[in-house]
């Protein structure tokens, strides 16, 4: 499923468990069934009540599930203790390059692989307020590279994330809100939406570079966007287009 169709499916989708279902559901598709998003610096009010913080959904193996809240992993995973450090999405394996492991980290890694996670990427979220959470993605089999998917997870992390926010937050709704693009910023953000680089896009549209950039920050400070995945995420649920 593409980002478009993702988003389009999320914004008539009104609770927590359905929208982590159909993240799960597209992530599977990927070769990366096995989920898991926390809230990792704050209390997220709206989650799958049978976890503990800083969990708020979860689709693991069952064993590992039950042995890495009973031993509360959670306080010495590195993917937990790490992302706030980290801006952009990681594979585990590579974990090591940023920072230097102490041997708990590494059990955990290694346990989670034994129980089935063999191939696993996390994707840092940051919030207002200096929030953060983290989707993570993992694969069972040896025969996927998320390398190969890294773009991809990233950009269905991001548009799960910001969907959530709507549906735990309906207060912060932008439903009310009238946004007004420019024909040049909605044409941006649709190309942006199909996953074009700025690059791309100027080339599509015979404009500068500069050009593109400028159109999707305007359209990204009319919507209150962080990032440009969100931008689309909040243009398609607000139906600008």
């Amino acid at each position: 499923m593409d980002r478009f169709s993702f988003t389009e499916c999320a914004k008539h989708t009104h609770s927590l468990r359905a929208l982590f279902e159909l993240l799960v559901n597209c992530a599977t598709e990927e070769g990366f069934g096995e989920v898991a998003y926390g809230a990792l610096n704050f209390v997220e009010p709206l989650r799958l009540a049978e976890y503990p913080p800083p969990t708020v959904a979860v689709k693991w193996p069952p064993d590992w599930c039950e042995r890495y809240f009973k031993r509360k992993y959670h306080t010495i995973d590195p993917v937990v203790r790490r992302t706030p450090m980290l801006l952009r999405p990681f594979l585990w394996d590579q974990l090591a390059n940023h920072y230097p492991l102490q041997p708990d980290e590494r059990r955990v890694l290694d346990e989670a692989r034994e129980a089935g996670l063999k191939h696993g990427m996390s994707v840092p979220l940051f919030g207002p307020l200096g929030r953060v959470s983290v989707v993570s993605f993992a694969s069972p089999s040896d025969d996927v590279d998320p390398q190969d998917r890294i773009g991809h997870l990233n950009a269905l992390a991001s548009l799960f994330h910001t969907a959530h926010g709507e549906i735990a937050r309906p207060g912060n709704n932008r439903g009310e809100k009238k946004v007004a693009l420019s024909q040049r910023e909605i044409t941006c953000m649709r190309w942006v939406a199909e996953g074009k680089s700025s690059w791309e896009i100027g080339v599509i549209l015979e404009i500068s570079l500069n050009t593109v950039n400028f159109h999707i920050k305007n359209a990204m400070r009319k919507l209150g966007a962080t990032t440009r995945i969100q931008a689309v995420a909040i243009a398609i649920r607000l139906n600008v287009f």
